[in-house]
């Protein structure tokens, strides 16, 4: 494959995808943030860029390894975006952890925040694969869903290591709108009629 030169004549920063106008002209080539260069900052309209040509999984032709011309160099942010998410899991499972060993919820509430958390970062992998081979998505619905009952601390790793789903501005929102109110209800769980609740749930299942 020979290296191209062009300029990005779309680029939708919320879908995280856009096209290039080759410099020697033609169709303009699909490409999308993963195929983007991840030691630079994000693409935008009129950037000059150079890409390699190859197809996607259906056959159609995209560009891929793009980058920057010159300069536009990445100025850390993913890497500080990458170390909060890390942080802010490191935060939950301490805080996760007291709690159990306070006796302020039960070992199986610990679990469900694990479980949850690797099913959340599993399906933003599946869906950053069927986005890149364009199969049938995870609903949005779905991944929100899972970060309300936990899995929002593997979600958060998932946005910022997957790079995906985190520029969206509508779907961070919805995010966080989510972390609070999970957060909310631990809150509620840990009071004493929220205890008597968890555990009476615990007994139907065991028992049930």
């Amino acid at each position: 494959m020979n290296i191209e030169n062009g300029i990005i004549s779309n680029w939708n920063e919320e879908k995280g995808f856009g096209f290039i106008t080759p410099t020697s002209g033609g169709k303009s080539l699909f490409f999308h943030i993963n195929g983007y260069s991840h030691r630079h900052k994000r693409p935008f309209k009129n950037l000059e860029v150079q890409y390699f040509t190859s197809t996607d999984p259906k056959g159609r032709i995209c560009a891929i390894d793009v980058a920057p011309l010159k300069g536009h160099k990445n100025n850390g942010k993913e890497i500080r975006q990458k170390f909060r998410s890390l942080l802010l899991f490191s935060i939950c499972s301490v805080v996760l952890y007291y709690l159990f060993e306070l006796k302020l919820i039960p070992l199986e509430l610990v679990f469900l925040y694990a479980i949850m958390s690797v099913l959340a970062f599993i399906m933003y992998a599946k869906d950053k694969k069927a986005a890149e081979w364009g199969n049938w998505r995870t609903p949005e619905s779905t991944l929100h869903t899972l970060s309300l009952l936990g899995g929002w601390p593997g979600a958060k790793i998932a946005q910022s290591f997957l790079r995906h789903k985190s520029s969206k501005l509508s779907f961070r929102v919805t995010y966080w709108a989510t972390v609070v109110a999970n957060c909310c209800a631990l809150s509620w769980l840990i009071t004493q009629k929220g205890s008597k609740w968890l555990q009476s749930i615990l007994v139907n299942i065991n028992f049930g």
